[in-house]
């Protein structure tokens, strides 16, 4: 006996500030792990476009020495 496939689950999509800007590092920070590294979109729960956006404001937060980048603890 062949079961139905399985439906995939929709997941609760979290929602980006507007306005979303480089400067407001404590949205930012919960976008990041521990290490300073982004967040995948799976964890996130965001689209492909605001993960974009989040990688981007990330990187401009850093070259303004706003956030970390990411280290190594060995």
């Amino acid at each position: 006996m062949v079961s139905a496939p399985r439906r995939a689950a929709r997941r609760r999509r979290r929602e980006l500030p507007e306005p979303f800007v480089w400067h407001d590092v404590a949205t930012l920070r919960t976008f990041l792990s521990d290490r300073g590294k982004i967040r995948s979109r799976r964890v996130t729960g965001l689209s492909v476009q605001e993960q974009s956006r989040v990688a981007r404001a990330v990187k401009s937060a850093r070259e303004m020495a706003l956030l970390p980048y990411p280290t190594s603890r060995r």
